[in-house]
C-alpha cells in the first residue's frame, strides 16, 4: 500500500471509530462522548505524544479536553496550537462535524510525535450546543485555565469540518460577488483582523506546497459583522486577542448534511483530507520558522495542561 493510501486508510479508520463504532458524541446521550475521549487518548498515546487531560464538570457530568505535545517538545515556551472539537450534536454521527477534523488532528499529531516541534495538539470537548458560547464550552475552559500562559500561544489553527467537497459552493450574501470559486473543493482559511498576517502566511505556505486548494477571508470586528464565521472554537481566541484561523470546508454553505443524521462517513472525501494532512505538515514547519519559535525555553510559562491531571 502506498503512503497516500495508508494515510487515507488511517483517516478513514479514525472517522469510522468515532461515527460508526461510537456514533453521536453529546453529553447525557449514552457514553459516546466519553468513549470518543478514550479513543483520542489512546491514539495520541500510541503515537508517542505526551498527554494531559483537562477535566471539568458539566452539570454534574465529568468531561475533558485532551492536550498533547510531541515527545521532545519543550514543556514551556511559545508554541503553536492545533485544535479540533470531538463532540457532535445529539442527532448526528458527526462525520464532517467534526470527526473529519479530529482525524486530521490525530494524523498531524502522529507525524510530529517524535520531534521537538513547539506545537500543542488539543481535542476540545463541548463545542456544540448546549455548551456553545457558554463558560463551559471546552475551548473557553481551556483558555480560562491557561491564564497568563495564553500569550504563549503564538498562533491557533482550529480545524472545523474539513472533509466534505461538492460540485457547487454557496456563500453568504456579503461574499457572493467577491470572486471565490464556484466549486466546493477548497479549504477555507478564516481569520479576524488581528490574525491577518497569520492567514496570509498560512495561505502562502499551503499554496507553495500545492495542496489542498485554499481560499482566505479576513473579517473585521472579530467576525461580529458576519456572525456565521464565529461558529467554532477559534472565536474564543479572537476574543482574547490571540491570532487564530479557522480551517474549514465552509460547513452549511457547502455540506447539506450539517447537524443531520445524514452526516455520515460515506459522504466524506478522504483524499481531500489526506491532502490537508500533507499540506499542514509542511505549513506548520513554515509557521514555526515564521514565528521564530525556539525548541526550548527557560522562562516560566503557563502550560496548556495547567489545572489538568496527567
Amino acid at each position: 500500500m502506498s503512503a497516500d493510501a495508508e494515510l487515507e486508510e488511517a483517516l478513514y479508520q479514525h472517522v469510522h471509530a468515532l461515527t460508526v463504532d461510537i456514533g453521536p458524541r453529546a453529553p447525557f446521550l449514552g457514553d459516546g462522548l466519553a468513549r470518543a475521549a478514550c479513543y483520542i487518548e489512546r491514539a495520541l498515546e500510541e503515537a508517542g505524544l505526551g498527554l494531559e487531560r483537562q477535566r471539568y464538570q458539566f452539570h454534574g457530568l465529568e468531561v475533558r479536553n485532551l492536550i498533547a505535545a510531541p515527545e521532545k517538545a519543550p514543556a514551556c515556551g511559545d508554541h503553536l496550537l492545533v485544535a479540533a472539537h470531538y463532540d457532535s450534536v445529539p442527532q448526528s454521527p458527526g462525520a464532517d462535524d467534526n470527526a473529519s477534523a479530529v482525524a486530521v488532528l490525530l494524523e498531524l499529531a502522529r507525524r510530529f510525535a517524535a520531534t521537538s516541534a513547539p506545537i500543542r495538539f488539543c481535542a476540545f470537548t463541548l463545542e456544540e450546543p448546549p455548551a456553545f458560547h457558554t463558560r463551559l464550552q471546552g475551548s473557553r475552559v481551556f483558555v480560562e485555565r491557561l491564564g497568563p500562559g495564553l500569550r504563549r500561544i503564538k498562533a491557533a489553527l482550529v480545524l472545523e469540518m474539513v472533509g466534505y467537497t461538492a460540485p457547487v459552493q454557496r456563500y453568504p450574501a456579503a461574499l457572493r460577488w467577491l470572486g471565490y470559486p464556484e466549486r466546493g473543493d477548497f479549504l477555507g482559511l478564516i481569520g479576524d483582523f488581528r490574525s491577518r498576517a497569520l492567514v496570509r502566511t498560512l495561505h502562502g505556505l499551503l499554496q507553495a506546497f500545492g495542496e489542498p486548494p485554499v481560499e482566505r477571508l479576513v473579517v473585521p470586528c472579530r467576525g461580529w459583522l458576519l456572525p456565521d464565521v464565529r461558529l467554532s472554537d477559534h472565536a474564543v481566541f479572537w476574543d482574547r486577542g490571540i491570532p487564530a484561523v479557522m480551517l474549514t470546508d465552509t460547513a452549511f454553505y457547502r455540506n447539506p448534511h450539517y447537524h443531520r443524521p445524514t452526516d455520515t462517513i460515506d459522504t466524506l472525501d478522504f483524499p481531500f483530507m489526506a491532502r490537508l494532512v500533507r499540506g499542514l505538515s509542511f505549513a506548520l514547519l513554515g509557521l514555526i520558522r515564521w514565528q521564530g519559535l525556539a525548541c526550548g525555553s527557560s522562562q516560566a510559562c503557563g502550560r496548556p495542561g495547567t489545572g489538568a491531571d496527567a
